[in-house]
């Protein structure tokens, strides 16, 4: 097995490897910076990540149930600034992360 550099493992330009992984987590903050800027700042704030699954659904993770319950009335938005990004989103789902 050949050895690799820790540089290299870590390039979001290598295809394979951590690569991939990298530029999937750059992209989802990306997302989660869009989703923010597309709505009000008292409710942005609340978005703690989000995530594109395979299947078309967007995944959105909220500060509290609360927030969660404010996010899912937005679940249109949220959808179309997505789409906006390429992403063919079909369905929002919002769940709640404290962490």
């Amino acid at each position: 097995m050949p050895i690799k550099r820790l540089e290299n493992l870590l390039n979001p330009n290598d295809a394979g490897g951590l690569g991939d992984i990298i530029r999937h987590a750059k992209d989802m903050g990306e997302l989660v910076h869009k989703l923010q800027q597309a709505l009000p700042d008292d409710i942005s704030a609340s978005i703690r990540s989000a995530n594109i699954r395979d299947n078309g659904e967007l995944v959105v993770l909220a500060s509290s149930p609360a927030w969660a319950a404010k996010l899912r009335f937005e679940a249109d938005r949220l959808m179309a600034t997505a789409r906006q990004t390429g992403a063919d989103v079909t369905s929002c789902t919002v769940r709640v992360n404290r962490n």
